[in-house]
């Protein structure tokens, strides 16, 4: 019997068989797929697609739900395309085509005036082919970590022997009050970055204070003000590393920034070491069983990586990171 293959938004009468593929994906997102967290439970899925918070395209084959496709465009000024999955990870290269087809359709009005983003994390690395085919471009990232639990994390970062700040500079814990000169440093930081191609706000002043604001309200994880370093250089901001914490246990790094007229001095050292020793007393002070922080780079981005490496990170794994360019 010939396969009919149909690709669509998941509707209600869809969600009993819907379910088994889901809870597939979720046994599989830590190993498979790199995640972190782990991902909504069925009934939580279901509610943030009824109150279009996410969007769901299924794949059906003889009316049979076998793979699926999860954006959405309610986040930032990109549609995010979050993961792309099929049954007991078979047939997914040729099921992502049916899946994707469907999402540029979906999305034709958006994509008008929005970049799609897709960072295409664990074995989603096979469908890189597919993806290209539909214009898509892509930048290499690399995750890296410091962990807490397990080591001597004081230790480690003892041995990051760094010479004295230069004259006039100094580190402060974040404050409200920089918030206007940090829009500035962070869009003169990230304006010609690898990041700026797949989140446009990093070019325009309104889309910097819309990461900024996000960060600091908690949207994305909860920001942690005390452990988030800024540089000063006669008393004004200059550099930024944030820091956020996740699922009460993980702590990243948002953003980290230094404004050109200050690089090249070992200045971002000096941030990077601070902000961990911040994270490393309030994991001995029981304030928060922190047990690693993390962050990324492009792969080529050769002097951060530099950097990460001199304060004790070490290179876990890396991805393409994929972009849909909006069509000029």
């Amino acid at each position: 019997m010939k396969t009919v293959f149909e690709a669509r938004l998941i509707q209600k009468e869809d969600y009993s068989a819907f379910e088994a593929i889901y809870n597939d994906f979720k046994d599989r997102a830590f190993e498979e797929y790199k995640f972190e967290l782990t991902p909504l439970e069925y009934k939580d899925f279901i509610n943030a697609v009824e109150k279009d918070l996410i969007k769901c395209i299924v794949l059906f084959e003889n009316s049979l739900p076998t793979a699926f496709l999860i954006y959405t465009t309610s986040i930032s000024e990109a549609v995010e395309l979050n993961i792309i999955h099929s049954y007991n990870m078979e047939n997914t290269q040729e099921r992502s085509r049916y899946l994707i087809d469907e999402f540029m359709e979906e999305t034709r009005q958006e994509r008008q005036n929005m970049v799609v983003c897709y960072p295409m994390l664990g074995s989603q690395k096979v469908l890189i082919n597919e993806i290209a085919q539909f214009g898509f471009k892509f930048v290499g990232i690399v995750v890296l970590r410091f962990m807490l639990d397990g080591t001597n994390s004081r230790e480690l970062l003892d041995m990051c022997q760094l010479d004295p700040l230069p004259e006039g500079y100094s580190m402060v814990e974040w404050r409200d009050e920089f918030y206007g000169e940090s829009v500035q440093i962070i869009k003169e930081a990230f304006h010609n970055s690898a990041d700026a191609l797949f989140d446009p706000r990093f070019n325009t002043d309104e889309g910097v204070r819309d990461i900024l604001t996000k960060i600091t309200n908690d949207v994305y994880a909860k920001f942690l003000p005390e452990a988030t370093t800024v540089l000063l250089y006669d008393e004004e901001p200059v550099g930024l590393c944030f820091m956020n914490l996740t699922g009460g246990s993980i702590a990243n790094i948002p953003i980290f920034g230094l404004t050109r007229e200050h690089q090249g001095k070992g200045l971002s050292k000096h941030l990077l070491k601070k902000s961990v020793e911040k994270l490393i007393e309030m994991r001995e002070n029981n304030v928060y069983p922190i047990t690693e922080v993390n962050t990324t780079t492009e792969t080529n981005n050769f002097q951060a990586l530099k950097m990460y490496r001199h304060v004790g990170f070490k290179e876990d794994y890396n991805y393409p990171q994929s972009y849909l360019p909006i069509k000029r």
